[in-house]
This record gives C-alpha cells, sequence and structure tokens, in this order.
C-alpha cells in the first residue's frame, strides 16, 4: 500500500485524500514551497499535519486564531500526533513545559500566533531547534488587498530571510487572484508549488430572503432546524443581545458571542457551542470567531456582510463534515447604510474605495436573481460549470418567472424623467407617492410617474429594479453614493417595447413559508438511522465530556451516520468506516460497537446494510 495512503488510513482513518491534498504533502515533503488556496472543509490541516510523520523535525503553525488552537490541538491528540500551541492562554508552567517538549524533540506540530513569532527572543530560540516546516493559515490576513488584513503578519515575510533553508506552505480559504499573488509575493515563496482549488462547497444550501419582520425569520427558520447546531450573524453587540435574548425566551439553548463580552465570557461561550451544551451561538460580523466544529449544520446571516470573501468564510462554519447544511441570508436595504458609515470613518481613500466596491459585490449576490453558487464562484473568478446548481433558492425555484414589462416601463420611466441623477431609495419613493422632504423640495411629485405604483409597495419595486439591475437594463453607478442609469438595452424596454421576464418573490405570507421547503441535497451516505444516530451522539457526548473536549473531536457528525448505515459488528468492520483511525479505534471502538450492539438486539427487524 501507498506509504501516504497507509499513514493516512492508520492516523486520520480515511482511506483517500480529498482533492489536491496529496499533491500538496507530498511537494512539502520534497522540501517545496506550497502555496494553497482551498475552501473551507477542504482538509488544509491534515496537509500539513500528516507530514509531520514522514519529516525530521517540528512542524510550525501560525495561526491567527487563539480560540481555534485548543480544538485543533486537541484534533491532533486524539489523532495519535504529539502536538502543542504556545499563546497567552498559558500559565508560564504549561509554556515550560511545552518548550521542554519542542527541546527534546518530541513536540511533532506546534501552533502559535503570529504576534509571538516576531518576539526576538522566540525567533532565537526556534534557532536552536529542529524545524521542518512553517505551515502560515489564514495567509490572505498577510495581504493589505484582502478582506482581513493584520498587520502583525507582514512579520512573517521575514521567515524567508530568517530561516532561508525551511520550506513555507501557506494555506487560505479565501483569497482573490490579485490577493493570492500578493501572498506569494510577500511571504517571498520559491518556485512554489500553488493549487487553486474549486471554491464550491457542494454540501451548502445558499438562500437570500428580504428582511421583512426579522424576529420571526429568525424563528422559522431555527424551527426548520431545530435540534441543530448553528451560527447567526449580526452586526452590533447590542443586536447579538437582542437576538440571544428573544432565542431564549422562544425556548432556544443560544449564547452570544462579541467584543463586548470579557475574554473568559467569550472562552466559556464558545465552549459550550462546541460541546453541544447550547445549539445556538449568535456573533458580530465585525469580530472573527475561530470555530473549527465540524457538525455546523447552519448559518444564519441577519445583517448583509461588509464583502464576499466574509460572506463565504462565514458560510463556510457550516457543513465541514461534507454533510448537508444550510445559510440564510437576511437581506435589508438599510443595512447596507451602517456598513457604509464605518467606511465612510476610513481615512485611506484607496481602502474606502476598495471597501465600497467590495460591498456593492455583495449587495450584487444578494440583491440579482442569480445561481448562488455560479455568483459565488465568479467572483473568486471560478466559472461554474453546471447549468443549475440545485442547491440554491434559485434553481430550486423558490421565484417566479413573470412578465414585468410593464412595471419595468413605469421605473425606468420615473429614472429618465429624473435625468437619471438619483439612486434605488429616491425612485422608489417616486413610485409609491411617498411625500418625502427631497421629493417636494426637488417637486418630483409634480411629475407624471410620482405615484403610479403605490398599489404594490416599496418591496414590490425593489425587487423589479434588482431585476433589472442583475439583466443589465439599468446600472448603478459605481460612486459613494450610486445613482441610476439606462442601458442601451433598457432604453429598448422603455421606448421600443422590448419583453422583460423577472424570477419575483412570492407575494404572499403561504408563499413566502414555502420557500423552506425541504432541501433536496444529500451527503455522502443519504439517509442514515436516526435513531440510533441519537443513541451514538449520547455515547460520544458521553466520552467527549469525560476527555474534555468538544464531542465532534472523538468522531464527526459524517463518521456516525456512516456507522448508522452500515452497523459494524466488530472491530474490522469499525476500522472500515471513515473517519476512524488506529487511535480513535482503540480508545473509543468499543464503546460504540456497544451501544450498536444493543440497538440492534432492541430491534431485531433491522437488516443490516452492506
Amino acid at each position: 500500500m501507498n506509504t501516504l495512503i497507509n499513514k493516512l488510513k492508520t492516523i486520520f482513518g480515511y482511506v483517500s485524500f480529498r482533492p489536491n491534498q496529496e499533491d500538496i504533502i507530498q511537494n512539502i515533503i520534497k522540501g517545496r514551497d506550497v502555496f494553497a488556496v482551498m475552501p473551507t472543509g477542504g482538509g488544509k490541516s491534515l496537509c500539513y499535519q500528516l507530514p509531520t510523520k514522514v519529516l525530521d523535525g517540528t512542524v510550525i503553525v501560525i495561526s491567527p486564531l487563539i480560540s481555534l488552537m485548543k480544538d485543533q490541538v486537541d484534533t491532533a491528540k486524539e489523532n495519535g500526533l504529539t502536538a502543542s500551541f504556545l499563546n497567552s492562554s498559558l500559565s508560564k508552567d504549561e509554556s515550560r513545559n511545552v518548550y521542554n517538549s519542542i527541546s527534546g524533540g518530541s513536540l511533532e506540530l506546534l501552533y502559535i500566533a503570529p504576534e509571538r513569532f516576531i518576539m526576538g527572543h522566540f525567533i532565537d530560540y526556534l534557532k536552536t531547534i529542529k524545524i521542518a516546516l512553517f505551515a502560515i493559515d489564514e495567509a490572505h490576513c498577510i495581504s493589505q488587498w484582502g478582506h482581513d488584513f493584520r498587520p502583525d503578519y507582514l512579520e512573517l515575510s521575514n521567515i524567508r530571510t530568517i530561516f532561508p533553508l525551511i520550506p513555507i506552505a501557506a494555506f487560505t480559504a479565501t483569497a482573490t487572484p490579485k490577493v493570492s499573488q500578493d501572498i506569494v509575493t510577500r511571504l517571498n515563496l520559491k518556485d512554489p508549488f500553488i493549487i487553486r482549488a474549486s471554491f464550491d462547497r457542494p454540501n451548502l444550501f445558499y438562500r437570500v430572503e428580504e428582511k421583512t419582520n426579522e424576529n420571526v425569520q429568525i424563528l422559522e427558520f431555527l424551527e426548520k432546524h431545530a435540534g441543530n447546531q448553528g451560527i447567526i450573524y449580526t452586526t452590533t453587540r447590542d443586536s447579538v443581545d437582542k437576538i440571544t435574548a428573544n432565542l431564549c425566551a422562544g425556548g432556544i439553548k443560544a449564547l452570544p458571542y462579541h467584543a463586548g463580552l470579557s475574554q473568559d465570557e467569550r472562552r466559556n461561550n464558545q465552549e459550550a457551542f462546541n460541546k453541544d451544551e447550547v445549539n445556538v451561538i449568535v456573533a458580530t460580523i465585525a469580530f472573527g470567531m475561530g470555530i473549527d466544529k465540524s457538525n455546523i449544520r447552519f448559518v444564519l446571516h441577519v445583517s448583509i456582510p461588509k464583502s464576499m470573501e466574509g460572506y463565504y468564510q462565514e458560510t463556510g462554519r457550516a457543513g465541514r463534515d461534507g454533510e448537508p447544511s444550510e445559510c440564510l441570508l437576511l437581506f435589508g436595504r438599510g443595512d447596507i447604510n451602517k456598513i457604509k458609515y464605518f467606511i465612510d470613518q476610513m481615512q485611506d481613500e484607496q481602502e474606502k474605495d476598495q471597501a465600497y466596491k467590495k460591498l456593492y459585490k455583495m449587495v450584487d449576490y444578494a440583491a440579482y436573481n442569480v445561481c448562488r453558487r455560479k455568483a459565488i464562484l465568479a467572483y473568486f473568478d471560478e466559472e461554474y460549470q453546471h447549468e443549475t446548481c440545485n442547491a440554491c433558492d434559485i434553481c430550486q425555484g423558490d421565484r417566479v418567472r413573470v412578465d414585468i414589462t410593464i412595471d419595468a416601463q413605469k421605473i425606468m420611466s420615473a429614472i429618465s424623467r429624473t435625468e437619471q441623477r438619483f439612486g434605488i431609495n429616491h425612485i422608489i419613493d417616486i413610485m409609491v407617492g411617498a411625500r418625502t422632504k427631497r421629493i417636494i423640495e426637488l417637486k418630483h411629485d409634480t411629475i407624471k410617474t410620482y405615484g403610479i405604483g403605490k398599489d404594490n409597495g416599496k418591496i414590490h419595486w425593489r425587487n423589479i429594479l434588482n431585476e433589472l439591475l442583475s439583466q443589465g437594463f439599468i446600472s448603478l453607478e459605481d460612486d459613494k453614493y450610486p445613482v441610476l442609469k439606462l442601458s442601451p438595452s433598457g432604453k429598448e424596454v422603455l421606448f421600443k417595447s422590448k419583453k422583460v421576464y423577472g424570477l419575483l418573490s412570492p407575494e404572499t405570507k403561504a408563499e413566502r413559508l414555502g420557500q423552506h421547503k425541504k432541501i433536496t441535497i444529500t451527503g455522502d451516505f443519504g439517509s442514515y438511522d436516526t435513531a440510533l444516530f441519537q443513541r451514538l451522539r449520547e455515547v460520544r457526548a458521553t466520552i467527549a465530556k469525560r476527555q474534555n473536549v468538544p464531542p465532534f473531536i472523538i468522531f464527526s457528525d459524517k463518521t456516525l451516520h456512516e456507522m448508522c448505515i452500515k452497523y459494524p459488528s466488530n472491530l474490522s468492520e469499525l476500522k472500515e468506516i471513515s473517519g476512524v483511525g488506529d487511535m480513535k479505534l482503540e480508545r473509543y471502538g468499543f464503546a460504540f460497537l456497544v451501544e450498536i450492539k444493543e440497538y440492534l438486539f432492541d430491534n431485531p427487524h433491522i437488516i443490516k446494510g452492506r
């Protein structure tokens, strides 16, 4: 058997590599620099963890997420690796023990924050030990063109100068081609092996809804996902606290997570979520939450994120185990102004301009009725090869195709009669006959189209505008305060009665609720024995509590799902389950086999599926 495949099975419990993993690992073992753009859930950590069993020395992993390090170390240890971390959460004695392990040559994997690397005394210490590899996680943080630039990361460009003979492997889940090139340049990678994997996450279902009644929409969505683990993202700390209180009042186990909480509160809340003690964590978009939890089944954005990179990263926290998960964005244009306010506080004009462009790309995604997956991949310069993804609200037919020519002509007339000098909100106010101070001052209440659409309401006209924008009949000037312009094809609609068809959201509440129909995407194993799954979850929870680690570190939901299909009856059969390596088989195999055996005894009608 191939040596790497053998180690993959015996250590991590997998019989085959995910796309690109083997090529990356082979190049790391050869001592070549690597730069990899891989989606969340694509298996980045395995690319630098498996080589620890082949390379001579310690693999140093640099990661900005201190809150994530313990989970990553616990996961590595459960698979039989010798791993630890150094950060501010450790006591002096704990830090001393880690240093002793490194100096003694027994530590295979060490996680550190970039802030520690730049300390002069720590660099001097690193020069005294055998280092096999520098692995840089979240590498986009080094680029000022990225969505999450961190000044401390700039110091990592010195790795090549200080340690010229040690290979560097840089990983990120979110980087446009421009950011990717910037990362390679700043890290001074030598002839790197470059992988740009697909950004597609087939197991994620994407949905966007117009925000109407936030609290009701949240509760309806969570009712659909009752018993599942998920994250709710919103803009402000106040909003986090209000949503959390509302959920708790409704009997849903939820905790907040934002910068206004103390470090201990944040750590305790995240730990409770990781250990499945609560179902929902409510967090601010602005505050990054390091999370390695594999069984998150949904991510709900109550407010629009400020960039597509941020949205992709945040939704990417769902379904890391490859099982079906849902991502819902509640889109309200009022939230755009909140983000604009923060952008306007920026001092650097170039940075401000970049932030506006990123925001408008995000708005385009939320507002236009085109395949969500195609839109996400297109942002990262990737073309989706299929006609439909069948895993978003657009492709599953949650919108109704109708002739909107008359409404299009009405709103285009309003744009034309106001000399194409105004934005979306002002044009909609004209359509519904609003008596705003600005309309009266500009005498727009006297134009022919004033109030022509008052019977339909603002949401209807916003949907019409979104359709016309997405199809290119009108455009928004790329400016701080965008104004609507008619395109040549739009003038054909207005003046030559060219037909326009659009995909519109359902108008009635009953139809809107129908949007929450069952998702048709499935995981790798399809249906499974849900009753047995609940019993195995309890076994997993008991072991995790005893080990003081999150349950997903023992076995992922995906691994339990496969057990609930194949009903393994002995250690040999259990070893064939994906995610069951030698160490976990020895530690936990008996407990799970006993539970399966008792379940089958209680349910003799079940025929074992092979």
